[in-house]
């Protein structure tokens, strides 16, 4: 996410190991949740590697995500409180803040946490757990649009989704959502096409 290790550059555990000053095995383990999470590929004799961006792979998961999160949605939306309004308030606004400081991790945290208190809020753990993978297995492809502009831009979907959760307004939450999902997908595609903005 901080993009130190680019689409299909090679992960070299000894270096890691000596960066994070720590032994090959924390690494090795490290890599496999990665890789189970779609963040690296491993080959036999080559070792790991950044996974590469594709248009194909980065459509499939939004459909999914979108099939999924409406779904969630539905089912969520009627169980808003404002205990959960007051949540998704703060993170807002702890990603303002993090906007600002131009924390790209803490704000990738911040704006996934975002969205997930509410799919969470469906009560289907096995759902809600599906669509987690999905996000984590996309964060590459995210963190390549991922700059001040984007999030400013961003942060006008989350306040849609505020707004139609606080007035019950179960179309109005994923109609923002949907947009909110065709904005990234037509941002990460023109930078994948070498039209938009460099990572």
């Amino acid at each position: 996410m901080a993009r130190e290790l680019k689409p299909g550059e090679r992960v070299r555990q000894q270096k890691l190991a000596e960066l994070l000053n720590v032994s090959r095995v924390p690494v090795r383990e490290a890599l496999k949740v990665l890789e189970a999470e779609g963040q690296v590929t491993y080959q036999p004799h080559r070792g790991y590697t950044v996974v590469a961006l594709s248009s194909e792979e980065l459509e499939e998961i939004y459909l999914i995500r979108r099939l999924l999160e409406t779904e969630a949605s539905r089912r969520a939306v009627p169980r808003v409180d404002a205990e959960l309004i007051e949540r998704l308030e703060a993170l807002m606004g702890q990603m303002e803040e993090l906007v600002e400081a131009g924390d790209v991790l803490r704000y990738t945290e911040a704006n996934r946490d975002f969205h997930l208190v509410l799919f969470e809020r469906a009560g289907l753990p096995r759902l809600y757990h599906m669509i987690e993978v999905l996000w984590r297995i996309s964060e590459a492809y995210r963190g390549a649009i991922l700059d001040y502009t984007w999030s400013k831009r961003a942060q006008k979907y989350h306040r849609a989704i505020i707004v139609a959760c606080k007035a019950g307004d179960v179309g109005g939450t994923i109609a923002a959502q949907d947009e909110h999902r065709s904005d990234a997908i037509a941002s990460i595609t023109a930078l994948l096409k070498g039209s938009g903005p460099r990572p």
